[in-house]
């Protein structure tokens, strides 16, 4: 069952997603519009958010009987 806390943390999954789709869009263009470096720190940092709120918004939902 989805509670609210499993579904902000999934909501934090999506917009975390959508960063790391963007970022890896404006490496490949050639010339990101932040700069390449900070464009590869949002990459690094996005994936690994996208992981662990998707993992902690399933165990939540999961945990709720």
């Amino acid at each position: 069952m989805m509670t609210p806390k499993s579904g902000v943390l999934l909501l934090a999954s999506c917009v975390a997603a959508i960063a790391a789709i963007g970022s890896v869009f404006e490496l490949t263009s050639g010339t990101p519009k932040f700069g390449s470096g900070v464009t590869w720190v949002i990459l690094a940092l996005s994936i690994p958010s996208v992981i662990a709120a998707f993992y902690a918004a399933v165990k939540d939902a999961n945990s709720v009987k």
